[in-house]
Order: C-alpha cells, then structure tokens, then sequence
C-alpha cells in the first residue's frame, strides 16, 4: 500500500508478537500447545466479561500506529479487547486489558503467556503514546471456558520502558519489511511484462476477462469450464495481473486432489519461464512431507522438533533471499540445512510468498485453516481460485459438521476407570446423556436442541484438559486426545449452530449409536473465509446446475456466472443413450445385468481400442463383471478394486498405455479414483460406458438434505440425489475427451436419462445425444468411427 510515493507495511499486533517472539519445541503432546484462545466458544464469554466490567471499560478499541523507516513505514494495527480509564481524585489511570479463554485449570497458569503480554504491552505503547501518558497498566485476563472462573496479572509500565521494548520488536521486523518492499517492486515490475502464454483458445479469452472484472469489482465467480477451454492458465493469468495492480495480495489457488496442483504449478512455471518473478508455493501435506517415520510432532520423538521455533526464522529468512524455487524438495532441503520440520517451514514460508497452492482445508477448515491469514487484522485481500469447486459442497459439509459415538466414550471410560476417577465420572455424565437420546431412537432422529449435552462436553474438556497436564502413560494419552479434539470440535460448532443446521441422533447398523451436528448447507461457513477475498473464482468441468452450486456455496445473490464454450469439435464425440436398460433396484437381475454386459461387449467389439465402464456401485459392477467375462472373447478386462493404493492404481492406469491386441475395458466404479482427475488423450480411451445416472445410495444424510430443501420450497430430491449424481456421471464422461484432437463415444445406459429434469442438467455440448439400441449401436459406432 502506498502512502504519497512511500509504501506501508501492515502487520496486525498479533502476527507481529507471534513472529517475531516465538521460541522452543514444538510439542503436540500437551493440550496446552493447541490454539484454544481461537476457538469459537471463546467469543461469546469475551463479550460477557467485556459487558460486566462496568463504564469505565471501553471494548474494543481498534489502534494503530505508523512507524517510519528509510523509504517506508510500518503500520501495526489491531484490536485492544479492552481499555480501562479509572478517574479518580484527579488522577487518571489507564489500563489495556486484554483477555484470553483457555480450558487449562487456572492454577496451572502461574504467568502471562510471553506473546500475551506482548501483544497488551504493543497495544499499551500505541495508546499511551496517542493520549500523551506517561504510564499505563497491562492486564492479562484469563477466563475458563467451561467454570468462567477468572484468573487476572497485572503490570505497570513507564512510556520509556514500552518504547525501547516495542522499537526493539520494529528493528527485529524491519528486515522481513525491508524484503517485502523490495520484492514487490521487483515482482510488480515483472508482471507487466508478462504476456498470455498461448493464443488464445475459443471461449478462454472471455473466462480470462470475467476473472479479471470479477478481481476488480470484489466479487465472486461462477465458471462452468468444460475439458479443454484450459481453466487453470485462464484463472491464474489475470490473477497475477491483478496482484501486480495491487487489487490482491496474494493468490490462493486451492483443490480437492493433488493432480490439480500440479496443472497449478505448471500454469506458474510457463509464467515464469516469460520472465515473471513471483514466489510460489505448494503445500505437501504433514505425513507425507515428514522427516520421521510417524508424525510425532515433539522433542522427545523427533530431533526437527526440538528448538524448532529457536531457528525456524532464520531458515525462512535464507530461503526467501537465496531464490524463488519453493518446490517441495527445496523446502525438504532448507529443513534439514536448518533442523526445523519442513511442514511448519513450508507454513512459515506462505507468509511471504505471492501465491499458494494447497488444499481447501487449510483456508476453509476451522480445525486445520492457516489462522495466519484468516484472523482479525490479516490483510484480507486474497484472491481465491476454487478449482474442482464442485468437491467443495461435500467436502464443506464435511468441514463444518460435527459427530461423537457413544461407544468411543465409553470404551475411554473403561481405559481411565482405575486410573482417573474425576475423568471417568466426566465421560459416563455424557455416556448417560447419549444412553438416553439412544433409548428414544429407532433408525435416526432429528433433535430440537442438545444444548444440555454440549454443556456436559465442556465439563468433560475441563477434566480432559487437566489429565493431559499431568503425565500419563503415551497409549492413554494418545486416546485422550484423540477423543479431546473430537470433543472441542463438536462444542466449537454446537457454538455457530444456526439455520443451516440439522441436528440428529442415528442408530448405525452396526450397532454404533451416534449424535452428529450436521450442516446441510456450507455457503455461510464458508463465508466466513471468503470475506478475506477481494474476488473469489468457482470453476470446474461440471458446475452443472450452476444454481445449485451457488445457493450451496456463497450466500450473495448478484455473484457472476459464465458458461465457457468448449473449444473441442463437437463431431469428435458420439454420444448415445439407450432406453432398454436401467439400474434401479426393482429392476435388478441377471438378464438385467446380461444386458448391460452385452452393450459394453459389443461397443469393445466394434472398434478396437481401450474403454472404460463405469458403475454405480461394487455390487453392480461384479455382478456385470460376472455376465461380461463369461461371453466376451477376446476382450482383455481389468476390474478396479475397493481400497487400492497408490501403486495398485499406478498399474491399473499403466495397462491403457500398453500395445496390445485386444480392445481392453476398465470396470469402473463412478465417483471413484478413476473416475474424476485422470488424463487418458487420444487413444489411450476412446470410449465410456455410463452405467446409471449416479444417484447417491439412499441414506439418512441423504434424506435430511432432502427434507431440509423440501422444507424451504426447493427440489429436496434433486438436492440430495439428482444434482450429485449428474456430477458423478458428468465426471466419467470427461474422461474421453482430453483434447482437441481425441475421438470417442458416450454411451449412457438407463432409461432414465430421458426424463427431462435429466436432459436439464446436461452440458450445452450434449446436445446432440442420439438414442440407440443393441442392434443398432454398432452402425452408429461405424459411421462415427469412418
């Protein structure tokens, strides 16, 4: 940001202390290491304090101060929780109270926490030296969450003595200002330069525009893009652009699946290959990056650990001006130069980078977000590219929903029975309250209000949280944790529970009794992280009913919306549908199946070449499997199995690369592995076979969202089953189709797909779907393939 020709840093007071005052291990094995003063329930008993303190408290004073350097200022900013002015007898007496929630008993806490005091005594100086005082108090209130019993340390502090203790911290900054200045001058100066990096494909100039527009007037994006309009290049482009004219700090480019990042660093590297210098990074996630053999995140377990935050700024600090490169085996690389854990060190480096690959869990996940960027005084002026959004609805539920077995409390009762009774008397007060909401469930129910339970899970934390004070052998401790963070996350949603949820016990047909938070609709969660934005772009093949996607995953009415033309021939697919077969349960049975086996035998005999089959299900697709392998001669099959690894589906994916005589048909399962995110172009695969229309199995989730759309006028059963199954078919079929020279055939196997709510949702390029039969497939297939 620019002020006259001088530019400004801005630092919110508590990035600043937490940066720059931070040292020791990391060590996950104490709760108290978690970021409880973060959580949700935190917020409302700040508000009750703040409300109880009378009139001489004023809450949340915003403060900032600018402090000039050579060629630049820093400005530091944030929030006082609260500012005491206590007049009395003439005197005026001036405190910063800054208040923190933990569910540590308070006697374990002796002193303020370091970057506590910190962030109060930087709140201290601003205002003292505003209003001119010559001495000021700090107060650190720590509150229980659970007992909301107050513990309070107070200090006194002379104007001299915060000044030459904040203008240490401003020296100890200076440097990382200094390189940011520097850098994006430099990186500004090189985004001019950089042009498109190929001409421009049909239809992917005007995606490029929409993004840019999109960017500038701080709005949100819908792109239906299908296979080939190259969304990723068309995406990035003019967010680079944007950045380099200040409409955005920094890109978050994030996906569902790491094949998609790696399209991401592609689209960056031909940036970079025109000359763009910007500095880009990719997040590899935790158990795979580590250095040990289980991620044991403490100084006893692992040696990266131990004095980790000692000598983690230096190792950032070398990377940033010794080069660009951020990949992830230069991060391995810098963290064993520097013995600091390459997954802290590829969190740490994000701060300074210019854009960040990564998956959605760590801008939307309240358990996992990176809080660096999404806590209040962080810059929010983000540009977020949401690749593969349609994932993001399932995985959004999944995020903001919360589940505890009863089981899983009663079998840690049994472990701390003999060894912590306070504990386990805790766990059997819930086990009771759940022994009664299971005695009133048949199959599930859908609950008013378990206020009354999250209350008991307070105290239980309380109980939990002294126990992992206190040592104890590592299983049990383990087992404690496991089921403390369980716990936390049910209470901090139970807190932001609203009209977007349903709340429901289920009896599970294993017996297993469950109480789950459930949130139907994720827009206003997600919401919450998009304000950081200044644009936000949705885009994926198959955003399809795009009104669908919007009321599920932003909560504006006038977002944007454009459907990209694919720039692929329409003549390089056959599409077909056949009327005589369907997968619904009534009309399951072996002729049924010999049918569907029958069509996929005589499209592999009728050009010679590799195809997929995709199937709604296991169970339908052995059944087919069954009939197929009987009759088909001459055709080589392969059959995904369940829970595959990563080299079993190497293989499976490397049979379409050999030579071979026969055609090859690949039994699939849709909204499978295989299904979604894999590139077989040309004739690697010159043919799928949809079995079905994808309809998700009827389920108690199911039916909630469904009854929770039905209930607001909307289409319930198009909400829960329709529209996610269209995806799924939509999926599989763009796996024929890569490129703009590839060539294939479609073939949709249910009657349903006639049914124009069906037809509705299918993309403008299907237009011309034409309905065969087994007789007549074969001549459709010769003409096509002539």
């Amino acid at each position: 940001m620019e002020k006259g020709t001088e530019k400004i840093v801005r630092v919110s007071v508590r990035n600043l202390v937490e940066f720059i005052l931070r040292g020791g291990d990391i060590d996950n094995r104490t709760s108290g290491s978690m970021d409880k003063e973060a959580m949700l329930m935190g917020g409302r008993l700040h508000r009750k304090i703040q409300r109880s303190m009378g009139s001489d408290y004023h809450a949340e004073i915003s403060l900032k101060t600018e402090i000039p350097r050579d060629g630049f200022r820093i400005q530091v900013e944030g929030r006082a929780d609260g500012i005491i002015i206590h007049e009395e007898t003439g005197e005026t007496e001036v405190t910063v109270d800054e208040i923190k929630g933990v569910l540590r008993d308070l006697e374990h806490i002796t002193e303020p926490v370091k970057v506590h005091l910190a962030q109060a005594k930087c709140y201290a100086y601003i205002y003292a030296g505003q209003k001119g005082l010559e001495n000021i108090g700090v107060q650190l209130t720590y509150c229980h969450l659970d007992t909301e019993e107050i513990k309070r340390f107070e200090e006194k502090f002379t104007i001299d003595e915060l000044k030459e203790w904040f203008d240490n911290l401003i020296r100890q900054y200076e440097k990382w200002a200094r390189f940011q200045i520097e850098w994006e001058k430099t990186r500004n100066a090189s985004i001019k330069k950089v042009e498109f990096p190929f001409s421009y494909r049909p239809g992917q100039r005007d995606v490029a525009a929409a993004v840019y527009r999109t960017i500038l007037r701080r709005k949100k994006l819908f792109i239906q893009a299908p296979t080939g309009v190259g969304k990723t290049i068309s995406t990035v482009f003019p967010a680079v652009k944007a950045v380099g004219e200040g409409l955005g700090d920094k890109i978050f480019y994030l996906t569902a699946k790491t094949i998609t990042r790696t399209v991401a660093e592609q689209a960056f590297r031909t940036m970079k290959d025109q000359g763009l210098s910007m500095k880009v990074i990719t997040f590899t996630a935790k158990e795979k990056i580590c250095f040990c053999e289980e991620t044991l995140c403490n100084p006893e377990s692992c040696p990266y650990a131990k004095g980790h935050f000692d000598r983690v700024n230096d190792a950032v600090y070398d990377m940033l001006i010794s080069g660009n490169e951020m990949n992830r085996s230069a991060i391995e690389r810098q963290a064993e130069k520097f013995r600091v854990c390459p997954f802290e060190l590829s969190l740490d480096i994000s701060t300074w980078v210019d854009a960040v690959i990564c998956d959605y869990n760590y801008v939307f996940d309240p358990n996992a977000h990176l809080k660096r960027f999404f806590s209040e005084g962080s810059s929010g002026n983000y540009i977020f590219l949401i690749d593969e959004a349609h994932n993001l609805v399932e995985r959004g539920r999944e995020m903001y929903s919360a589940v505890l077995y009863k089981e899983d409390l009663l079998e840690l009762k049994r472990q701390v029975k003999n060894l912590d009774a306070r504990l386990a008397r805790r766990l059997g007060d819930v086990n009771k309250l759940f022994l009664e909401l299971k005695r009133e469930c048949e199959d599930y129910q859908i609950l008013n209000s378990v206020s009354h339970i999250a209350l008991k899970l307070m105290n239980l934390l309380t109980e939990m949280e002294r126990f992992l004070e206190e040592p104890s052998g590592d299983e049990i401790r383990e087992s404690v944790l496991n089921l403390y963070f369980q716990v936390r996350s049910f209470v901090s949603i139970h807190d932001i529970l609203d009209e977007n949820y349903v709340i429901y016990s289920e009896l599970e047909d294993d017996g297993r009794f469950k109480l789950k938070l459930f949130c139907v609709n994720p827009a206003a969660n997600l919401q919450n992280y998009l304000e950081f934005g200044s644009g936000t772009v949705f885009f994926s093949a198959t955003l399809l009913p795009i009104h669908y996607y919007k009321s599920l995953l932003s909560v504006e009415k006038d977002d944007y919306a454009i459907y990209a033309e694919s720039p692929f021939p329409r003549e390089n697919m056959l599409l077909l549908q056949a009327r005589d077969v369907s997968t619904r349960y009534t009309m399951r049975s072996e002729s049924m199946y010999r049918r569907y086996a029958d069509y996929i035998g005589r499209m592999a005999e009728c050009k010679k070449g590799n195809y997929m089959a995709f199937f709604p299900s296991y169970r339908f697709m052995e059944e087919v499997y069954d009939q197929f392998v009987h009759k088909a001669e001459g055709i080589d099959v392969l059959l995904q199995a369940q829970n595959m690894d990563e080299r079993e589906r190497e293989e499976f994916l490397e049979e379409f690369d050999r030579e071979r005589e026969n055609s090859l048909v690949g039994f699939c399962v849709m909204g499978g592995v295989f299904s979604e995110g894999i590139d077989l172009t040309a004739d690697r695969l010159i043919g799928a076979v949809i079995v079905g229309t994808g309809l998700p199995q009827v389920c108690n989730d199911r039916e909630i969202v469904k009854g929770y759309f039905d209930s607001r006028g909307m289409r319930g059963f198009d909400y829960a089953y329709l529209y996610p199954g269209i995806n799924k078919v939509l999926q599989s079929a763009g796996r024929v189709i890569r490129t703009e020279t590839d060539r294939g055939v479609v073939l949709l196997l249910d009657d349903r797909f006639s049914r124009r709510q069906y037809r509705d949702s299918f993309p403008r390029e299907w237009e011309n779907c034409q309905i065969c039969s087994a007789a007549t497939l074969s001549d459709y297939m010769e003409s096509f393939w002539k």
